[in-house]
């Protein structure tokens, strides 16, 4: 990603990994780490115009998460919808993903595959934008403890030291691990109450609804569950949100294999390809955990079937053991790849427009 990877600065035709003379810099390279120089104000450039000025917290991690957002959910809502109608129904009500499909638009017209899309519109730009923007954060921060230097100052667009010499920040790979964990767990906070009504109105299907729209849905929940009720099942989402941290290393190990064994790739295109792999491990491993999540979510307001959500996992292993808890994977992993693809390719681009801070790789 913008603040991923290479053993060297980069020129900008190149990929964001690919190792050229360090003499070569652009903003999508990595994240270079230079002193101000000598005679300067901390954070001043060397032109002494200023626009190296280091802030406490880079915005640009989170302005270009909001663009990631808005794209995953053009892009990923009508596979959501069928995913958690699978996940949630009652065993035998569709017999696979296209005859949810299929059903759904025959009973509630196309415009069904946008349901509940309100409450993501707003709820996934706002925790893309902090699920991004704090995995720009963490990267910073651990890659200076990596490095042992936190004085952070950014160079002055040439990528050297006053010494001449190049100098960067460096992020191993476990520190991708942990960064994508510490902004996934983060994110959870922003993320639940969204994916909880999302998956409400998503689970009316014909019939009465119980929501005329999200600003219905909210005022029930509160008046079921209390305002903190918005936040039922929060574990359920810790849980299945830490696994950000495999998303975001398979990402990086992906991309850096792209860099090694196709260096003349398109950078645009390594991307795309890279978060759309890297989703793909993500589901694999988390889908259990968000079945259980959407399940625990969409229960009963006045009539619960849960406790906890233990208790509801324990009700879907025993629909059919470890397979129930993948019902509707195959729509989850069709939406993933093309949904992440797309905004973390939107994510690494407008990174690189606004030249944010960047990182190099280190060997593990």
């Amino acid at each position: 990603m913008a603040t991923s990877t290479t053993s060297d600065p980069l020129p900008y035709p190149t990929l964001p990994h690919h190792p050229v003379s360090p003499a070569q810099t652009s903003p999508a390279s990595s994240l270079v780490h230079t002193p101000s120089p000598a005679g300067s104000a901390p954070g001043a450039d060397s032109r002494g115009k200023g626009k190296g000025k280091e802030t406490a917290v880079d915005l640009k991690g989170f302005a270009a998460g909001t663009a990631s957002g808005v794209t995953k959910l053009i892009v990923g809502h009508p596979f959501d919808v069928v995913k958690v109608r699978m996940q949630c129904s009652p065993p035998g009500t569709y017999a696979g993903p296209v005859a949810c499909l299929m059903q759904t638009i025959r009973a509630e017209g196309p415009r069904a595959l946008y349901k509940g899309a309100t409450p993501p519109l707003i709820g996934w730009t706002i925790s893309d934008s902090m699920l991004m923007g704090s995995l720009h954060q963490y990267r910073l921060i651990i890659a200076r403890a990596e490095t042992g230097d936190w004085s952070g100052w950014r160079d002055d667009g040439k990528g050297k030291s006053k010494e001449g010499e190049a100098k960067s920040l460096q992020l191993s790979l476990p520190g991708h691990f942990l960064a994508g964990l510490l902004a996934g767990q983060t994110v959870c906070f922003v993320a639940c109450p969204t994916e909880h009504l999302k998956a409400r109105l998503q689970m009316q299907t014909t019939g009465p609804k119980l929501y005329t729209g999200p600003i219905d849905c909210v005022r029930k929940v509160v008046a079921a569950k209390g305002f903190f009720g918005l936040w039922h099942g929060l574990t359920g989402t810790l849980l299945f949100r830490s696994w950000m941290g495999v998303m975001f290393l398979s990402y990086e190990i992906i991309l850096r294999g792209f860099n090694k064994y196709a260096p003349d790739m398109n950078q645009g295109t390594a991307n795309f390809l890279s978060g759309g792999l890297a989703s793909n491990t993500f589901w694999t491993g988390a889908f259990a955990f968000d079945s259980v999540k959407n399940r625990y979510m969409t229960d009963s307001l006045t009539h619960p079937r849960y406790t906890t959500w233990r208790s509801c996992a324990r009700a879907i292993y025993a629909e059919g053991g470890v397979r129930a808890f993948y019902r509707g994977f195959v729509p989850g992993i069709l939406r993933a790849f093309p949904t992440n693809a797309s905004a973390l390719l939107v994510w690494e681009s407008v990174m690189r427009v606004m030249g944010a801070e960047k990182i190099v790789e280190k060997s593990d």
